[in-house]
């Protein structure tokens, strides 16, 4: 698997990590900037309007024309302290009152006053020097006389070097912020997967030999543990898998080789010296009986195979099961009575299901309780279809007492109840493996229970 130009969750996180807060930082910085900027205008205004108004509370109190000419020198004095600001005051006829020293102020504010305060007009000069200013036309106790002009500005030259220092601060703060919480992001996403590399370890030692190994859950954060769950239930169905693949194995050669070593054994003692040809021919025949288990078996298992790919399709057909268990009942009537054993049978059920699978199904589980029910005791099949959408068929026999453990596996290839005990002269082993396939394949299922020295295997099929 190709891994270059694939970028690692660790990355993705810190450039998402880093981009809203950078987003955030960047909009916080031109919000601060703009309150600053907006702070200032309104202390300009302030300023303005204030010295305005003085103004024009001094203008309002001139009675004639000599006060009005006396009026210079006290508006000098009410200049004091107040650097950057600049007056001009026109007498009525257009001529210069009062200008503080060197105050230049457009004609347009000067020419724009009225009888209320203009918008705040801004320019610039020739030395790139920007200015605020207003205007208003102020009225005298002259009698006759018209009102006088009264422009006020002020220089906003420290108001820009003071902002652009404090744009230059506020970027550097907000970039070294950036940076900042980039690498916090990364550590906080390598600490925030850190429990994903943890889970990699864990499952890097998991191999086929140690499928019992299972993913820890107490250190897994919740996100995380549902995946962990997952991966240990998959590791679970593996390991029974694998164990159940390694049982197979053993178990078919096992099975094959005791047939095997009989007919070679066999052979080799009737090719050590002549033999009668009746000799001769009760090998042959004896090889030839051995021979047909072993084709049963190895027919059987291709039929697991197929089960187990999907490739098993009945062909349906709607018929009677009671017919079916009739005819098997009559089939194996002269054993059980060898046996001693009693065959019942009871109930009523149509099936649409495919009739030879099902008829070597239902085949299986009689001979498999013909081989388990002790001298003396009864075997019961019963066709129940009580339940509108299911027929149950049972084989129940008396006999030994299943434990819970082996009842889930009953149905296992070659699995024995008994490990020690021989099976190829009873049966392949087979027969229940088959009995559940066949049933799965027609979308039901096969259930064994044991209780009280009865047990009790099922075929539940869908109608």
């Amino acid at each position: 698997m190709r891994l270059i130009g694939r970028k690692s969750i660790t990355f993705r996180l810190t450039l998402l990590f880093a981009s809203v807060s950078t987003t955030v930082l960047l909009l916080l910085g031109l919000l601060i900037g703009s309150l600053v900027e907006r702070h200032f205008e309104e202390l300009d205004m302030e300023l303005l309007d204030g010295k305005l108004e003085l103004l024009q509370h001094t203008l309002k109190k001139v009675r004639s024309d000599s006060e009005l000419e006396a009026l210079p020198g006290q508006l000098q004095d009410s200049m004091v302290g107040h650097p950057g600001l600049a007056v001009v005051v026109l007498k009525p006829n257009g001529e210069t009152l009062y200008s503080t020293e060197g105050a230049k102020l457009p004609e347009e504010l000067l020419a724009g006053a009225g009888d209320k305060h203009l918008h705040p007009m801004f320019w610039t000069d020739p030395e790139n020097h920007r200015y605020r200013g207003i205007s208003a036309e102020v009225p005298t106790r002259i009698e006759g006389a018209a009102p006088v002009v009264v422009a006020v500005s002020t220089d906003l030259l420290h108001h820009e070097h003071f902002m652009q220092s404090f744009r230059t601060a506020l970027w550097t703060v907000m970039g070294l912020a950036a940076l900042l919480t980039g690498f916090l992001g990364w550590v906080a996403a390598r600490q925030g997967l850190a429990p994903l590399r943890d889970i990699s370890r864990s499952a890097a030692g998991i191999t086929a030999n140690h499928l019992d190994q299972r993913l820890p859950l107490a250190s897994i954060p919740v996100e995380l543990a549902e995946v962990a769950k997952t991966l240990n239930e998959m590791l679970a169905r593996l390991e029974g898998s694998f164990r159940r693949l390694s049982d197979f194995s053993s178990d078919i050669a096992h099975e094959l080789r005791t047939p095997v070593s009989n007919m070679l054994t066999q052979t080799q003692v009737t090719l050590s010296k002549t033999r009668t040809l009746d000799e001769y021919r009760d090998v042959l025949a004896s090889n030839a009986e051995e021979f047909e288990r072993l084709s049963r078996m190895i027919a059987d298992m291709l039929f697991l195979a197929k089960s187990d790919n999907n490739l098993i399709v009945p062909h349906r057909e709607k018929f009677d099961l009671v017919v079916e268990v009739s005819s098997l009942v009559e089939f194996y009537e002269a054993l059980a009575e060898e046996k001693g054993v009693s065959l019942t049978y009871s109930g009523k059920g149509a099936i649409f299901g495919d009739r030879l699978m099902l008829r070597r199904a239902v085949n299986n589980l009689l001979s498999n309780a013909l081989r388990h029910t002790p001298k003396g005791e009864r075997i019961k099949i019963r066709v129940d279809d009580s339940d509108v959408s299911i027929v149950v068929l049972s084989v129940q026999n008396t006999g030994e007492t299943i434990t819970p453990a082996h009842l889930p596996r009953l149905f296992d290839r070659f699995y024995r109840v008994h490990a020690s005990r021989q099976r190829f002269g009873e049966g392949a082993g087979l027969g229940l493996a088959i009995t559940r396939s066949i049933a799965h394949a027609h979308g039901g299922e096969a259930l064994a229970h044991s209780e009280g020295g009865i047990t009790t295997f099922e075929i539940r099929l869908p109608v």
